[in-house]
């Protein structure tokens, strides 16, 4: 059984949907941890309660008494309305903390995926980020450069596309096969293998010409590379 095929992009949408589960995993634990807090809050009509609570439960008549439960009321009403006031500010720090955080930790992944994807390219070299292949220019378009290729190695890439569309892999035989309209039992491995080999010449010479050794006219051939990044060991 072949070994599974991972590509670049697979790990990007893995990292985007690993990235969106932290992100829901913060703020469900802020929403859990603001709900935990509101409800813990002291009810801010509880002392005006207590107060009320007196009055039913005592018979108060003189005029001393019954002002300083009207002064206890009026302090009740003062602590509620500063409860209140406290709710709506600590409500406002924790939104600006969450936003914060949240901040803080998206800056943080994307750093991360950022020195990933760094290594990655630096590890690559190339990588391909749009494929377009023209039948009528016999063209292919790798990251929008053009390379111009024989029938049959168009034909080749054209077969590996589709498979590559539909999440398959072809043995030469197979891509023999397609090719050529023959049965797959009639077409030989080798014959398959020969295409392959065919195509990474052509495409390969052209990339290396286009990305790597440029022909100056009537000068002669010259690397494109900056002088700084060329080690001899």
């Amino acid at each position: 059984m072949p070994d599974p095929i991972i590509f670049a992009s697979d790990l990007r949408r893995s990292g985007t949907r690993a990235v969106a589960i932290g992100l829901a995993a913060v703020v469900g634990i802020l929403a859990l941890a603001a709900v935990f807090l509101f409800l813990n809050l002291p009810d801010a009509g509880a002392f005006n309660a207590q107060v009320e609570q007196i009055f039913v439960d005592n018979d108060l008549t003189t005029q001393a008494e019954v002002k300083l439960l009207n002064i206890l009321a009026l302090s009740g009403t003062a602590f509620s309305e500063t409860l209140s006031s406290y709710r709506i500010v600590i409500f406002v720090l924790l939104v600006f903390s969450a936003a914060l955080l949240l901040a803080a930790l998206g800056a943080i992944v994307m750093l991360v995926m950022l020195n990933r994807r760094m290594a990655q390219i630096e590890r690559a070299g190339i990588e391909v980020n749009s494929l377009m292949i023209s039948r009528e220019e016999k063209t292919v378009y790798l990251n929008n450069l053009g390379f111009k290729l024989t029938d049959a190695a168009l034909e080749t890439l054209s077969v590996l596309a589709e498979a590559r569309l539909d999440d398959e892999v072809l043995s030469g035989a197979q891509i023999e096969s397609v090719i050529s309209g023959k049965a797959e039992t009639d077409c030989e491995e080798a014959a398959g293998a020969t295409r392959i080999k065919r195509l990474r010449d052509t495409l390969g010479n052209q990339i290396v010409s286009e990305l790597l050794v440029k022909n100056i006219a009537r000068r002669g051939y010259v690397l494109s590379v900056g002088k700084d990044v060329i080690r001899m060991l």
